[in-house]
């Protein structure tokens, strides 16, 4: 009987089963380091990620004591937003503590809902060339201006077009006999004065009009004296002329969103991507080492000199790693390498057209997102 006690009371024996009460504690309040793993990182194996759905449930961890609910004063402290780089066409930023579903909204409102100006009307009053006027209007509207649209009023189906909410451009462009050219978007002429083609009267007698209704020239106004409305780009193609070839025509710009065409958005490219995270599991040295190296594309590994004729292996721009994989594929490499993206940590990229500098599509985006969050608290009180 006492054996037997004595065998079972035997902390030592090397075969004793794994029981719950030989884990270490955890302080109250706080999740298990697996648990805290799953909730926070994107774990990536060489045949699929794991852990890549979002906890956001407030009682998913009530059972263990643990509070998962949003609190304001704590989103407040963890939010942050370091600007990376900042040029004049793009700009790379981080977002740090915030939601998945947020920061989709954002990039989603940098695409479609930030406004700007595009062209939306085409006037053709000579066209010769091979290409068809349809054509030709399309590739204007997706000519990128460079004209403040915060300056601008929305044209709606029952407005006059007018110095508030039209922008007027001119193109004349002809080809010489025997020769061949090339039309730019440098040769749009801003119209300050409005349109200059003279509508078709409807009675011999009638006064003639113009298809807009300025009462005074745009570029009287400090805002445009300044820094005049031209396209973005200077030479963006927009047809090509054979010999005696001749296109005149009137464009007019108006203010408009990316969701209702894709002319109107701000942006060529907005996207984000999660924090990469590197961690070797273990010392990778010598032979072992240099092979991880050459294996990694985006050269996110180095090797130091520790001494004694030893290489180690070591991760130093765990930032440039894009989840190729190549570091964890083969046998034994999982056991060395462990890639993770952080769920909270959004790496976001925005190319801006050159309708408006990168900061200033930023900082729109923000108060769009704000109006958005303001109109559903009091839809909901």
């Amino acid at each position: 009987m006492n054996e037997k006690e004595n065998k079972g009371g035997n902390n030592d024996e090397p075969n004793k089963k794994f029981s719950i009460w030989d884990l270490p504690d955890v302080p109250m309040g706080q999740l298990p380091p697996h648990l805290q793993l799953q909730k926070t990182r994107v774990v990536c194996k060489a045949d699929a990620p794991i852990h890549t759905d979002n906890i956001s449930y407030s009682g998913a961890y009530a059972s263990i004591g643990v509070d998962n609910s949003v609190h304001l004063d704590l989103f407040r402290d963890n939010f942050k937003v370091n600007v990376i780089r900042l040029t004049k066409e793009d700009m790379e930023f981080d977002m740090i503590g915030i939601d998945p579903a947020l920061a989709n909204a954002f990039r989603r409102i940098l695409i479609s809902e930030v406004p700007t100006m595009a062209i939306e009307k085409v006037l053709i009053a000579y066209n010769t060339s091979v290409v068809q006027d349809e054509v030709l209007a399309h590739r204007l509207g997706l000519v990128p201006l460079k004209a403040d649209p915060r300056l601008f009023e929305y044209l709606s189906a029952n407005d006059t077009p007018n110095e508030k909410n039209t922008i007027v451009f001119k193109l004349h462009a002809t080809c010489k006999r025997g020769e061949r050219r090339t039309v730019y978007s440098e040769e749009l002429k801003w119209l300050p004065k409005g349109s200059e083609l003279i509508k078709e009267a409807g009675q011999a007698d009638s006064k003639p009009t113009t298809y807009t209704s300025f009462t005074c020239s745009q570029d009287m106004l400090p805002e445009f004296s300044e820094d005049p409305i031209s396209p973005s780009e200077d030479k963006i193609i927009l047809a090509k002329l054979g010999s005696k070839q001749e296109i005149e025509l009137e464009a007019h710009a108006v203010k408009g969103l990316g969701k209702t065409h894709a002319k109107w958005s701000p942006v060529a490219t907005a996207w984000y991507r999660m924090l990469p995270e590197v961690l070797l599991l273990e010392d990778v040295e010598d032979e072992v080492a240099e092979e991880l190296v050459r294996r990694c594309p985006d050269k996110v590994f180095d090797i130091e000199d520790i001494g004694h004729g030893k290489k180690r292996a070591t991760v130093a721009r765990p930032r440039d790693c894009r989840l190729c994989r190549e570091c964890v594929r083969g046998e034994g490499w999982e056991e060395r390498v462990e890639l993770r993206r952080v769920k909270d940590h959004f790496i976001f990229t925005v190319e801006s057209t050159g309708v408006l500098p990168p900061e200033v599509l930023f900082t729109e985006a923000v108060k769009i997102l704000e109006e958005k969050c303001e109109r559903v608290i009091s839809e909901l009180s």
